[in-house]
């Protein structure tokens, strides 16, 4: 029988076998992503964005400018809605290991420091429930599942310095506020947790509802538990606003959808009035409670809707140039529902989540008393993080660590089941079945490799090239010696041209320039005539392609008579001139004449 057992909160044992695990792990993902780090290969734009942006805080630009202005230059840049959050343990890292070992070791220190940092936090967080509420043994197989998610991992490997490790670790925290002792404590942990994920990402805004959903259930469930509804959504409001003020300032208090903005400051102060009033009438007949939630829910729902419907419809993509939704926005897959993801993909995001909460249902059942209902409480939360993924599949990094405690009990209980088995066959079968569970993908990809590509109908939709063959880096001195200047290039290595020159570039993959991204598409797709007017007209001085980039290669399949096309197939128009950057790295560079 399960019992509630909630120990101290970090005990020695426990921290020394978490760390183990989180050192071996460490250092396998070391060992697998070391030719990455060497070459300074990052796994995604964003990621070099984001280092990009550390770089222009250290050098001096305000703390509450976040504004990139060597992207569409000639536009005055382009507003970041990323948080300066996310640049602090980067840039703190930097700043204090430069001296010690130089400005370039001191940066790829941070690209390895801070994930794996960020993934010991996951660890802890996610090992702590399982430790506090089930056993040692539990404890200890959480990490490993942690470990072994494919989408978890993604976000949380070396060189992944984007802000999704942190959504992570503020979601695990927030449910470790759901198991403390004292409501109020737990109450201010779950806030301090949710206001700190909205901070970074307004991403987390639906689980962030569906917490105060089970706080508002545990109120109905018992009046005294009011403290926790009442607590979590003071702080949330409280640290909400401080974050704000401390991170965006008074400058821009414009309404974004994209990020926290004075609307939704609004109405996270406006439900903690009307809960902590409606706490003073209790006890008070369920009816009135109800009505409560209803005036706090939907009076906050009616401020956003007066205020700035737009955000209700859509959100920060929902005013994304049609051009610019259709050709990028829907290619950023990622940021897809998980049925347009390939098989291996969507099994990855969609079935130990799944696994894990029919094993959250089931502690529910065997459980009893307050324990019976925090498993209630985690399957809410959890079936809600699955929907989340279904819709967007990022979000599937914060189901599969969500459902590592119920999984590793129920890994447990498989074992158990196994070891008592006699005959050597139906264990081996187990064992397997056991295996594709945590592994869904494995068998799928055997299967894939298995069959001649013609035929199968499990394989991902075919590559359109290969990134790695184009080393942007590897340029980086040619670069340098050209006068500055705006270069024209996809989207995908726009960022990295600015990490390893000064130049300018027309457009990077960030919704809030989609004015500047229309500009690149329409002229990638348009002729080579149309190109030569519309760089010209911006006083455009060098154009940059990789031939091998899936981006480019999308846009000349479509087009196959337009600028982009020609480039690809290595016929450019006269009106570019050749600059020597090397033959061996991919990258090509033509000067804008005017000839």
């Amino acid at each position: 029988m399960l019992v509630d057992r909630r120990r101290r909160a970090l005990p020695l044992d426990f921290l020394v076998r978490v760390g183990a695990a989180w050192a071996i792990v460490s250092a396998l993902l070391l060992i697998i992503n070391w030719s990455a780090i060497s070459s300074n290969r990052f796994p995604d734009p964003d990621d070099v964005m984001r280092l990009v942006q550390v770089r222009d805080l250290i050098a001096g630009q305000n703390w509450f400018d976040v504004a990139q202005y060597r992207v569409d230059a000639p536009g005055g840049g382009v507003p970041m809605h990323w948080s300066r959050l996310i640049d602090l343990p980067i840039a703190f890292v930097i700043i204090i290991l430069t001296p010690l070992i130089g400005a370039s070791a001191a940066e790829t220190a941070a690209l390895v420091v801070v994930p794996l940092a960020t993934l010991g936090l996951t660890m802890t967080l996610a090992a702590r429930i399982a430790w506090r509420l089930m056993g040692d043994e539990e404890a200890t197989l959480t990490s490993l599942i942690v470990a072994i998610s494919v989408p978890a991992l993604f976000q949380l490997g070396p060189m992944r310095i984007d802000h999704h490790g942190w959504q992570i670790v503020c979601a695990l925290a927030a449910v470790n506020g759901l198991m403390a002792r004292s409501p109020k404590v737990g109450g201010w942990v779950i806030g301090v947790a949710l206001a700190t994920w909205l901070s970074i990402s307004i991403e987390g805004l639906p689980l962030a509802a569906v917490f105060f959903v089970v706080l508002a259930l545990r109120w109905l469930r018992d009046r005294n538990a009011r403290t926790w509804l009442v607590n979590a959504i003071q702080s949330f409001a409280i640290i909400g606003a401080v974050l704000f003020v401390g991170t965006r300032g008074f400058a821009d208090l414009a309404i974004y959808c994209d990020a926290i903005s004075p609307v939704h400051l609004a109405m996270f102060g406006w439900g903690a009035i009307v809960l902590t009033v409606l706490s003073r009438f209790e006890p008070a007949p369920r009816g009135v409670v109800f009505v409560g939630f209803a005036f706090a829910g939907g009076g906050a729902l009616a401020l956003l809707l007066t205020t700035a419907p737009q955000c209700a419809s859509g959100g920060g993509f929902s005013e994304l140039d049609p051009i610019v939704a259709q050709y990028w926005h829907a290619n950023v897959l990622e940021g897809m529902p998980i049925w347009r993801q390939s098989l291996t993909a969507a099994l990855q995001y969609a079935v130990t989540p799944l696994i894990a909460l029919i094993a959250a249902v089931n502690l529910r059942r065997k459980s009893h008393d307050w324990l019976s209902r925090f498993w209630g409480d985690y399957a809410i939360i959890l079936a809600t993080a699955l929907l989340v993924s279904v819709f967007v599949s990022r979000a599937g990094a914060v189901a599969g660590v969500l459902g590592a405690p119920p999984l590793a009990w129920q890994l447990r209980e498989w074992l158990r089941a196994i070891r008592l088995m006699d005959s050597p066959a139906p264990r081996m079968a187990a064992m397997t079945g056991v295996a594709c569970a945590l592994l869904p993908a494995f068998p799928a990809m055997l299967l894939t490799s298995a069959i001649p590509a013609s035929a199968s109908v499990l394989k991902a939709p075919a590559s359109m090239g290969n990134p790695s063959q184009c080393s942007v880096r590897d340029a980086a001195e040619a670069l340098a010696a050209l006068p500055k200047g705006e270069i024209y290039a996809p989207l995908d290595i726009s960022p990295e041209l600015l990490l390893i020159s000064d130049h300018t570039v027309i457009a990077t993959g960030h919704h809030r320039g989609h004015e500047s991204m229309r500009v690149l598409i329409e002229t990638a797709l348009g002729s080579n005539a149309d190109a030569r007017s519309t760089l010209q007209l911006r006083a455009v001085k060098y154009v940059a392609l990789c031939s091998t980039l899936a981006e480019a290669r999308m846009y000349a399949r479509i087009a196959p008579e337009s600028f982009m096309a020609s480039l690809v197939t290595g016929t450019p128009p006269q009106w570019l001139a050749p600059v020597d950057v090397g033959d061996q790295n991919g990258l090509k560079v033509w000067r804008v004449t005017s000839e």
